[in-house]
This record gives C-alpha cells, structure tokens and sequence, in this order.
C-alpha cells in the first residue's frame, strides 16, 4: 500500500477522509488542506544495439520485481524532464552515455507496491562510456536478442514496452 499522509503537512491537524473533487481524499478539517495521491512519473530508455535490447536485471534486494529484467530507468526528480532522467538513469544504471531519440511509448500501471504510476520510455542510442552496472542497483546487464527475449519481465511499465518492442520489431 503507497504512503498515505496521516496528518496535515500544512498545520499537523489529523486528516479526515472527505469526499472532494468526486473521491474522497485524505483531508484537513483545520486548514483546509486536500491531499491529492499523485501517480508516480518514471522514464527510461530502450537501448538498442542491431536486433538487441539492452536489459538490467533487479537485484534480489529490489523492492519492486527482484529477479526481474528491465530497462534502465527510474523516476523522475520534481526539477527534470522526462528525457533528463531518462538519460540520467540510463548513466547511472549502465555507465553509458547515451542520446534520447524519439518517444517509444507511455505506459500506465498498477503493479507497484509504492503507487501507481506512468512510464515514459524512449529509443536511445548508446555515444560513450562502457557498460558498467551499478553494483546497488543492477545484478547484471545484457544484450538481448530480438528472438530471446527473458519471460520475467520487470511491471512497472517494463514489461509493455519490452513487449511492445518485440511486436514492432
């Protein structure tokens, strides 16, 4: 279950369930305070090499999906754009640089435990650097063919764009 504010991060008063904006949401009977639960906003990169995708596999420590294969990605901080943190997180995930193309795709979810949320994913093309995963983060990182694919593929919006990346190729 996602964070819920217990009191009014505005006055500290308890919050109240009240129906606002038609959902009731946790709000404040002192300040007038509504929190309203946001979706979580994530971007990423499909990296390609040829007819290959690059993968980053969770480590077993992950809160979300660990064992599982996805892309270089994560969530947006309150000050960048989408392809701000695309490319910073495919740097700090892979030790690449790499060049944010076109948009691929957004995809919504519901299959993470800290919250909903909506992920942007966008072809990339690796300039610089090697491929070095980031030890806290990534067990390991490979070059997939187009014809194989793992089947445990991260949520979080992951898993719809590797597919929808297969179907396309």
């Amino acid at each position: 279950m996602p964070f819920t504010y217990r009191y009014c991060p505005q006055c500290a008063h308890p919050l109240e369930e009240r129906l606002v904006s038609g959902r009731v949401r946790p709000a404040c009977p002192a300040c007038e305070y509504v929190h309203y639960r946001d979706a979580k906003v994530g971007a990423g990169v499909l990296v390609t090499r040829g007819d290959e995708l690059l993968l980053l596999l969770r480590p077993r420590h992950d809160v979300f999906g660990p064992g599982t294969w996805g892309l270089p990605a994560g969530f947006l901080e309150f000050d960048e754009s989408p392809r701000e943190a695309a490319a910073r997180e495919a740097a700090e995930e892979t030790g690449l640089q790499v060049k944010i193309g076109r948009l691929f795709g957004v995809y919504f979810y519901t299959d993470d435990p800290r919250g909903n949320g909506v992920f942007i994913a966008f072809q990339a093309t690796a300039l610089d650097g090697e491929l070095h995963p980031q030890a806290d983060e990534v067990a390991a990182a490979r070059w997939f063919p187009l014809d194989a694919l793992p089947e445990n593929l991260s949520g979080g919006g992951h898993g719809q764009a590797i597919k929808e990346w297969r179907e396309r190729q």
